[in-house]
């Protein structure tokens, strides 16, 4: 019994201790086009968060259509978004992203 009690606090202050964050909203785009990220090279997708720029887990940077699109396309603008996930290794790991109204914020 004691065993089994010891487990249960040991896997409480586990999951305490992770640390899961959530963002309201999110400027999404192109991360080599847009926010300057070196590598990997090619077009990727990729979140700003509070002026840090993060690749994205969960979602590919075509998954909303020709990333290079004039009015859309995340190697052209930058897009706002309300989105949730976390950050783990420094990449954002998205579960949900729905884009604002009036989303284009900056123009390449």
């Amino acid at each position: 019994m004691k065993r089994l009690l010891f487990i249960f606090a040991i896997s409480g202050i586990v999951s305490c201790s992770v640390k899961r964050e959530t963002y309201e909203v999110v400027e999404v785009s192109c991360g080599q086009c847009n926010f300057e990220m070196d590598t990997p090279k090619g077009c990727d997708l990729a979140v700003r968060i509070d002026e840090m720029a993060y690749y994205v887990d969960g979602y590919h940077i075509d998954d909303f259509g020709d990333a290079h699109d004039i009015d859309k396309g995340f190697c052209e603008v930058i897009r706002k978004a309300e989105a949730q996930g976390e950050i783990i290794n420094n990449r954002f790991e998205m579960t949900y992203l729905e884009f604002m109204e009036q989303d284009s914020v900056e123009a390449r």
